[in-house]
Parts: C-alpha cells; structure tokens; sequence
C-alpha cells in the first residue's frame, strides 16, 4: 500500500514539473509574427533593372495615406496592402522616381489604373496596360500599380520599364484575373481612356457616374464598370453594375427605377439618379444603364450587344464513361467476337498443319497406323442380297 502512495506522489510530481517547464517556455510575440509576415512580403522594385541603379533603399509603407494622401480611401476600396517608393539613377546622370503600390489581387491593381488614368494619356504596351503623358508612365502588372516619372525620356525608356514589369512579382490563379465585368464592356465607339472600374462608394462618385453610390448598394461585394461613348447630341454614359446574384439585381434595378421616377417628379430635390434620358435593362446579376443625350434607338443599340453568358460547372456524375458507355461495350464485343474467331482460325490451321506434316514425314507411323484402325461395320450389304437370293 505505502509503495502504491509513493508510485502516486512521482507521478504527480513529475506531470507537475513538465507543466512548468511548458510555461516557462518562450512564447512567440505578436511583434514576431508581424515580423515573419512583413519578412513573407517580397520587395516589388528592384535594386536595378535596364540600366537603372536604386539610390539607396526603398521607403515602404502599409499606410495608403503615404501613396496618396488625397485619395487614401479610394486606394483601400481597391484593396491597398502596402506602398513603395524608390529614386533610380543611370550612368548618363539621368532621374527616374518610382511609386509602386500593391493591392490584394490584379482587379484592385486594374480598378486603381482606370481611376488615376487621365484622357489625355497615350496608350503603352507596358505590363497588363499602360499609358503615358509627358514624362510619366503608369501601369499596372499582376496586383502591383507602378507609377513612373523620368526627368527625361529617351526613346528606349518604355523598353527599360517593360524589364521593371518583367521584374514584379506575380500573384498566381484568380488573384490574378481581371474582373469578368470588363469583357462586357462594348469596345466600339468607347471613348479614349474612359473606362473606369469601382469597388467602392468614394470611387464611384469621383468617377461622375450617371447613378449615386447610395443608389448601388457596395455592401454585397457589387463592382461597377463606366464608359464614355459619343453620340449625336453629346456624350453617354454606360453604367454596368454586378450584384452576386440575379436575384439582387433585380431588386435593385426596381429600387433604380422608382429612384428615377421620384428624382424626374421632383426637379428641385437632391438627385439620386441624374435627371435626362435614362434607360436601363438587366441581363443576369448585371444591370445596364445608359445615360445622357440619347434616343431610344441609340441606347437600344448600345446596350444590345451585352448579354450575360452564365460560365456553368456541371460536378454530377453523368455516368457518361468510357465503362458505362453501350457504344463502347458493343465494340468492345465485335472486337472479342474477332479474337476469338481469330484464334479459332490459327489454332485449327496449326492443328491440321502438325497433323499433315507429321502424316508425310512418318506415313503409317503416327497416324492411320493398321493395327491402330478399328471399323464398325453392319454389313447390310450382305442381308440385302441374303434377301434377294430367297425370293
């Protein structure tokens, strides 16, 4: 009994002192992890690229304040992770300052171009796209937004900045897709650069859209696509709007609706919808809006060509495989039925060859031996001339 109490007070002594041991253990710190999170963050602007030197280290930034202080909002709308900043230098003693900032995927990237993309830009086959005015150059590759300035161009700065897009760090599967909203978007007649992307209120009103912030509803993940096309008293707007669902959107474009019947009613209160020619449709989650000078012949014709085409998974078993298929199964017979005739024909012809080989090689020997030779016979014959012989 007393060796079992002693067995009993080891046993708790020892799980005590493992238990200590466990707390005395050093904890990883919050202050630890941010660091292995901000170390897992790899640095966007390289140290040189075409020809480029950095003078000295990037300053970096997880405040969009410090990439815009205007417009930070905007950026973190378009999901803004972090920001950096770096001065480049050539031999020839020429400049270039650059701003990269980083977004969650490639849709932020694309949404935060359209909004500081100005008309006046030119079109640059830089990254995914590109434009350029005077001596800056602005593009966007992958998630990354990259904001170029030279304090003079040569005719080969497109091509060392094509290398700086080649150098950007990928975001690989949907991350790095652009918003399907955008295949939607008629090409003909758009006007130069006014293609603009929203993923938030503060965006959308800056962008002069034909239909308030308030009237869209952001809080279900909505996305917002504008363009500029030329009509024949001015300029229209095409307003396409993506709800997560049909459903949605056919609520909201009846909210859209009434909105523009109070907004026409009552000139003189505060427009949630622009007053003047207003024609609206729905085609799947999108709603369509076309705003500004048009006839109804002219909106027909530019909301016409947008058609939603539902992309449909099919993941039931359809039992269509190559086991459960008749076609398969009757030709896999027709194809055993000739085996087997096959074999049939090479066993008989192999069989009849060894027999008649052997027959000339040892006649009488092997086969058709006399003592070997055994006949039944019955010998009618004999009983039919026995018969004959009595009549």
């Amino acid at each position: 009994m007393k060796s079992c109490r002693v067995l009993l007070v080891i046993t708790v002594g020892f799980w005590m002192v493992c238990a200590a041991r466990a707390d005395d253990a050093p904890k990883p710190s919050s202050a630890a992890g941010s660091a292995s999170a901000s170390a897992a963050a790899v640095d966007v602007l390289p140290a040189q690229f075409g020809g480029w030197q950095r003078s000295g280290a990037a300053s970096k930034s997880a405040d969009a304040a410090a990439a815009d202080p205007a417009n930070g909002a905007v950026l973190k709308e378009y999901g803004f992770e972090r920001f950096e900043k770096a001065e480049y230098t050539r031999e020839d003693g020429r400049k270039l300052a650059i701003k990269a900032a980083v977004f969650e995927d490639a849709s932020g990237a694309y949404g935060a171009f359209t909004f500081y993309r100005i008309p006046e830009m030119n079109e640059e086959k830089i990254g995914v796209l590109g434009s350029s005015f005077g001596n800056r150059v602005l593009f966007f590759q992958g998630n990354v937004l990259v904001d170029a300035v030279f304090d003079r161009l040569t005719a080969m700065s497109a091509a060392e900045l094509r290398d700086l897009a080649g150098m950007v760090p990928q975001v690989r599967g949907s991350m790095g897709k652009l918003p399907p909203l955008r295949s939607y978007l008629p090409l003909r007649g758009l006007a130069k650069n006014s293609e603009k992307y929203a993923m938030g209120p503060l965006a959308l009103d800056a962008m002069h859209a034909p239909l308030a912030s308030s009237a869209v509803d952001f809080s279900a993940s909505t996305e917002v696509l504008l363009g500029k096309y030329s009509a024949q008293l001015g300029e229209a707007t095409l307003m396409l709007i993506e709800y997560p669902t049909p459903q949605l959107a056919i609520a909201k474009l009846k909210q859209i609706d009434a909105a523009h019947q109070a907004t026409a009613q009552q000139p003189g209160s505060a427009p949630m919808v622009d007053v003047g020619p207003f024609f609206d449709k729905r085609t799947g989650p999108i709603v369509v809006i076309a705003a500004g000078p048009l006839s109804q012949r002219e909106a027909d014709a530019l909301m016409g060509p947008i058609s939603y085409d539902a992309d449909v998974t099919w993941n039931e078993n359809t039992y269509a495989t190559r086991k459960d298929n008749l076609a398969n199964l009757l030709f896999n017979v027709i194809v055993l039925c000739g085996v087997l005739i096959g074999l049939a024909l090479v066993v008989g012809v192999g069989f009849g060859g060894v027999r008649i080989l052997l027959k000339r090689m040892f006649p009488g020997r092997v086969f058709d031996r006399p003592e070997d030779m055994e006949f039944i016979s019955l010998h009618l014959e004999d009983q039919v001339e026995d018969r004959r012989a009595g009549r």
